[in-house]
Order: C-alpha cells, then structure tokens, then sequence
C-alpha cells in the first residue's frame, strides 16, 4: 500500500519498552507508517526533541502532543527511571496519556497478565499487598512489579465501578504474530482514525462548553443568592388609597 500523501498525518506515539524488541519494534513503525501514519517512535528516534529537556520531558511532551497513544506492556519494565516520579518512561508515558484522555490503545503480554492473576489468588490483589514483594532477580515470568501496575493503570482499576470505565480495554498477545495482527486490525483504516478523531474533538468541545456552563452557573449563584437575600431584608412598601 503506498504512502497516504497528506500535509498533515495523524501523529502517533509509539510506547514500550526496547529490550530485546527491536526487530519487532521496526515491524511496527514500519507497518504503521506504511499505514500513512506520522510515527513517534524512541527507539527510531522520531520523537520530537526540545533542545534543553530531558529525554523523560521531551517523551511526556509527545505524548501531550500526539493524537492516538500506543503503548505495549512487554514483560521486561525498561528504563529510563525518573529520580522524581520512581517508574520507567513507559509506564510515566502511559500515566500521561490517561490524564490527558488521550485516544489509546494498549496491548499486554500474556506473561504480565499471568502474573497478575496468580498474584490475585495468592491474595496480592492491590498495589500496596504487592510492594510488600521483592522479585528475585533474574525472575523470568515478568521482571519488575509494576509492570502489573502498568496493567492496572490501562483496565482503569483506580475507578471503583466498573460500569463507569472506559478506554479500558487491554488486548492480551503471546507471539509478536499476535500483536502485529492486533496493529494491523487496529490500524489498518486510516479513514477510521480520522473518523475517531474527529468525533473525540466534538465531544472535547462539549466536555469544555459543559465545564464553562457549570463555571457560569456556580459564579451566578452566590450573585442570585445576595439578590435574594437583600429583597428578603427590603421593607415591603404598602400603597393605601384615598378615600373618595
């Protein structure tokens, strides 16, 4: 499929870890990008740079700045642990994109979901059970912890009900086969992309209308509350007739 000619191509963000994934990470930039996608990949070096910023900054500012974040869940952490927020790149990236509700799509590997339900059934089923843990190192299924809390960041487990999650869905993948055919179904439909975009930025204009209304009604309130209040106090004028 030849390249979609366009000044302006969707902007997507590309997160994961590096280790050991570099021929697979090329697949999917490639794929992507033949897709007609503009690509931000770190391990392509496509991320935007701002020179003076750190490597974390700049990766946060292209996430900020993307319009679909993709972000894949390996089982091996990575690096890039900030001194501040204490957890790799990836996982502060895919913290970001949640805040800024950012159009994603996240993919997991069945080892990181494996070990979250065995722990679940040794009882570590929340965040604070699980840092009374230490992995050994060299540990195999996964190698770090929060990883799982990775996981749990992308299902939406801060949110109590689970009614009320979206954007929540994780799409579990063993093979890198499995995971290249989860982009490609995923991806495949530029117009779609587009199409979702566009919907996401009519419903980003009427969250914004909704807030300034509530802004509006919540500063017009105390306003009707002393307008009331001084014509509960004011004297109550009584007009008598002459009498004829």
């Amino acid at each position: 499929m030849p390249k979609r000619p366009s000044a302006k191509k969707i902007k997507i963000m590309v997160s994961s870890s590096v280790y050991q994934k570099e021929p697979l990470l090329e697949q999917i930039y490639a794929t992507l990008d033949q897709f007609g996608y503009q690509v931000w990949m770190s391990h392509k070096g496509t991320v935007p740079l701002r020179p003076g910023k750190s490597a974390y900054e700049n990766c946060l500012d292209a996430v900020r700045k993307c319009d679909i974040f993709f972000c894949m869940i390996f089982s091996r952490y990575g690096s890039g642990d900030s001194k501040v927020a204490k957890m790799a790149i990836t996982h502060r990236e895919l913290l970001e994109a949640i805040k800024h509700d950012k159009i994603r799509y996240v993919a997991a590997h069945d080892n990181v979901v494996a070990a979250r339900r065995f722990l679940k059934d040794l009882d570590y089923d929340t965040k604070a059970k699980r840092d009374t843990l230490t992995l050994k190192k060299g540990a195999q299924l996964i190698d770090d912890l929060r990883l799982i809390d990775m996981y749990e960041a992308a299902t939406r487990e801060d949110i109590p009900e689970v009614d009320d999650r979206t954007d929540n869905w994780v799409q579990a993948f063993k093979k890198d086969a499995d995971l290249l055919l989860y982009v490609s179904q995923q991806f495949g439909n530029y117009q779609d992309a587009l199409r979702l975009m566009h919907d996401k930025k009519i419903d980003e204009h009427r969250k914004k209308a909704d807030r300034q209304a509530q802004a509006k009604g919540q500063r017009s309130r105390p306003k009707a509350r002393r307008k009331a209040a001084r014509a509960k106090k004011a004297p109550i004028s009584r007009h008598v007739g002459k009498a004829g």
